[in-house]
């Protein structure tokens, strides 16, 4: 019994020192990691504040290698490599993060959304919309709707447009997407048309006008596929309507709306109605289709000489040009001839179309700009009546 103790009493203080020894290195090393992971990592910030984006990615990965369970510095990687347009690299980073079976909830949804971004900026569409479709119902629920909705735009699928803008809708965060909605049944209407299919045109126009009511592309659309299929009253009734909401667009279809009132009998109304719109808004547009109605060649010079005098452009002087080359009989005149083209090359870049958001110029109106792809951002006027 005596031996035992004994042998206890020199045991104790022999293993408190060996104990004491490891904790003191445990502990120095613990804070010489410490000090190498911040060192490397502001490292790392202050090359990335410098624009060394190469030296931060090394300073970076660094930083990870003294620190691997650190999530921030994954973010910052995978951010870098995005950036550089390294998506390989940045795609392997996010996934790492999403295969650590420690991450919080809130992590995972950041990597994923990371991830989300990488595949875009990558160009792969399809596994982008996977990566945005596990974001639905996390913090970043609206954000994922929102690129979700770009990609269906840019890939054409507008049937999963509509779905999108109206869970949109329904959430209420990003105010209305009827307008939007309307276009993309409108689109919808338009490839119907083009199969022949009728019936599921009729449809999603009529879809268009109950989701915005006041929208103008479908009073245009109804129009146009009412006078394509000969129903000039019906196309006349439907651009009536687009005469009382939307004046400013009217200029868009006033020859077809002047050429179907003709027809449907209409002629003194149409006239009247023209005549009144020219006097707030006069366009050479509204003056072209006066003269669908009122063809007498010296009615139409008059017109045309008086907007001259009223509002000179180009455009109008070009017009009034050739009338005058018709009525005098000068169409073989090579220098009147000559005089005409100048004029009409001169005018030709002022007969465009300018999206208000990007600048970008068509010869034609686009509903959807196609540089920016935002909708409605083409006024109906062109750059001479602005």
């Amino acid at each position: 019994m005596d031996f035992d103790l004994q042998w206890l009493l020199l045991a104790l203080p022999v293993a408190f020192a060996l104990g004491w020894l490891a904790s003191r290195l445990d502990l120095r090393q613990w804070k010489r990691e410490q000090r190498e992971s911040p060192k490397a990592y502001f490292k790392g910030l202050n090359l990335l504040l410098n624009e060394q984006q190469d030296k931060a990615i090394d300073a970076f990965i660094e930083a990870v290698q003294h620190d691997p369970d650190t999530s921030d510095l994954h973010f910052a990687l995978g951010n870098l490599f995005r950036r550089r347009g390294e998506y390989e690299r940045a795609v392997r980073v996010h996934q790492h993060l999403l295969n650590r079976g420690d991450l919080p909830a809130a992590e995972r949804d950041r990597a994923q959304h990371g991830l989300a971004q990488d595949y875009i900026k990558a160009g792969l569409l399809d596994r982008a919309e996977e990566a945005w479709r596990a974001l639905e119902g996390t913090a970043f629920d609206t954000e994922a709707r929102l690129a979700l909705l770009t990609l269906h735009e840019r890939s054409r699928d507008w049937r999963a447009a509509v779905d999108d803008a109206q869970k949109l809708e329904r959430s209420s965060a990003t105010g209305s997407y009827a307008s939007r909605i309307a276009h993309y049944w409108c689109e919808l209407a338009s490839e119907a048309d083009a199969k022949q299919q009728t019936a599921d045109a009729d449809d999603a126009v009529r879809k268009a006008r109950e989701a915005a009511p006041q929208a103008a592309r479908p009073l245009v659309l109804a129009g146009e596929r009412a006078r394509a299929a000969g129903d000039h009253a019906q196309a006349v009734q439907h651009w009536r309507t687009l005469l009382t909401l939307h004046p400013g667009a009217f200029a868009l279809i006033a020859r077809d709306y002047a050429a179907s009132a003709l027809v449907a009998g209409e002629q003194a109304a149409a006239r009247e109605e023209l005549d009144a719109l020219y006097q707030r808004a006069p366009s050479l547009d509204l003056l072209g289709a006066i003269a669908v109605l009122d063809p007498r060649p010296s009615a139409q010079r008059q017109r045309v000489a008086a907007h001259l005098i009223r509002h000179p452009s180009l455009s109008a002087a070009r017009e009034l040009l050739q009338l005058r080359i018709a009525e005098l009989g000068m169409g073989d005149d090579a220098e009147a001839q000559s005089i005409t083209a100048a004029v009409a090359h001169a005018a030709k870049p002022l007969q465009r179309y300018r999206c208000a958001a990007c600048g970008f110029e068509a010869q034609h109106y686009f509903w959807q700009c196609p540089g920016c792809l935002n909708w409605d951002s083409y006024p109906p006027q062109r750059l001479e009546n602005l």
